[in-house]
């Protein structure tokens, strides 16, 4: 082989080599990335992960002491709860000691009172897991294991929030009945061979009672905040008119947001961002109706938008979130206490914020595909708009308009 033919194929051999090197490099280090997701995954679910043990070995408190120690302005529990699974024991088993009517509202409930003087709220079960609601989002019953689904998606986003809820089942003659004040039990009726109640609510009928399986009655048991803590209701400034052929104003007037930037509480503190968290939050739930929050009282505007009442919808997984989230995104993205150089986290130590890291400075936006968790489609969207430089506005309102909340079905599956 003469000479020059050996040095083509010396370098033909090396440019192979390089390549298969290179691939090589990048393959390793796609997998070291993959195996750290994870493990990454792994050790945020083994967090999660919640023993319901009774036992409260360290300390004389009982459960309900703790829980109510563990309420402050910006959260209900705290980020490392090593007596979680005692108090959510506890509320799933304690002896059920009164039982009344609930509080006002529109959909049924009944208020209990646990061993130990603990308040809590019991929501029966009202829908099969694989009903679907037809109609209007917000058209239809509560659904009680949507209320467990959303506190363990509060957990897992990092709010912190929401109330602990846990299922129950209970015996509406042996455990309801006899300790339930007249009030309630003036409710009670049976059909068939089951034993069923209608309560006092603003859409409550005895036309429509909640009906147990025989006497056993599954429901959800949310913990009542404690009473040092009174709360403070407020309309919600992207709530709905629930009335055919009227149009809320967020709906048609492009210069609302800078009207509530305006208005207090939203013109100053952390309000205006706790009011995003909820609609991402409200958008994996499928919740469009969250026409009032509550905060704590006297609080100024300082404390948290707290996650009451989430059981609505959940069971959609296919249809687009209805909700006026991108009316509100827009709202706090171009707001102008973001156009600097703090990362929304920074702000007021929003979770989702932090996990953002999306900043306006200078004009020039910078974002990390990982700001919105509400749906791959909207994340990817905006990912490669901020690699090409285009990112505005406008590019928002497009992104968002690829939502589908495809992280339901899977979520979902916690439900059955």
């Amino acid at each position: 082989m003469k000479l020059k033919q050996r040095v083509v194929l010396l370098a033909i051999l090396l440019v192979i080599f390089i390549f298969t090197k290179v691939f090589l490099i990048d393959n390793l280090d796609t997998s070291a990335a993959n195996r750290e997701d994870q493990r990454a995954f792994h050790r945020m679910m083994a967090s999660l992960r919640v023993e319901l043990d009774p036992r409260l070995d360290h300390t004389l408190q009982s459960p309900w002491e703790i829980a109510a120690q563990w309420v402050v302005p910006r959260e209900v529990y705290p980020e490392e709860t090593p007596e979680l699974g005692a108090v959510m024991h506890a509320m799933s088993t304690k002896k059920i000691i009164k039982a009344d009517v609930g509080y006002k509202g529109t959909q049924l409930k009944a208020l209990l009172i646990l061993e130990g003087g603990q308040k809590v709220v019991f929501k029966p079960k009202r829908y099969a897991r694989d009903y679907v609601v037809e109609g209007e989002p917000y058209a239809g019953y509560d659904r009680h294991n949507a209320e467990v689904a959303a506190f363990h998606l509060d957990r897992i986003l990092g709010f912190r929030r929401a109330p602990l809820v846990v299922g129950r089942f209970v015996n509406l003659r042996t455990e309801i009945k006899p300790v339930a004040t007249e009030q309630l039990l003036g409710t009670f009726m049976t059909v068939g061979n089951n034993t069923c109640f209608y309560g006092k609510c603003y859409y409550c009928r005895e036309t429509e009672p909640a009906c147990a399986d025989g006497d056993i009655m599954e429901g959800s048991v949310t913990l009542w905040l404690p009473d040092v803590w009174p709360l403070q209701k407020h309309r919600h400034p992207w709530g709905r008119t629930y009335r055919e052929g009227k149009l809320a104003r967020w709906e048609y007037d492009e210069s609302y947001c800078d009207a509530v930037k305006k208005t207090s509480p939203y013109d100053s503190g952390p309000r205006l961002l706790d009011i995003i968290d909820t609609a991402i939050f409200d958008y994996l739930i499928g919740n469009a109706d969250r026409h009032h929050y509550e905060s704590f009282q006297d609080d100024e505007g300082a404390s948290m938008l707290i996650l009451l009442d989430n059981a609505k919808r959940l069971e959609e997984p296919l249809r687009p979130a209805p909700l006026p989230a991108a009316s509100e995104l827009e709202c706090v993205f171009w707001s102008k206490t973001l156009e600097t150089d703090t990362p929304v986290g920074a702000v007021r130590g929003s979770p989702l914020g932090t996990a953002a890291q999306m900043e306006v400075a200078n004009k020039k936006t910078e974002c990390n595909h990982n700001f919105l968790l509400v749906s791959p489609r909207v994340g990817f969207c905006i990912k490669e708009h901020c690699v090409n430089k285009d990112f505005n506005k406008a590019v928002l309102m497009d992104c968002l308009s690829l939502s589908q909340p495809a992280s339901l079905p899977s979520f979902q599956l916690v439900l059955s």
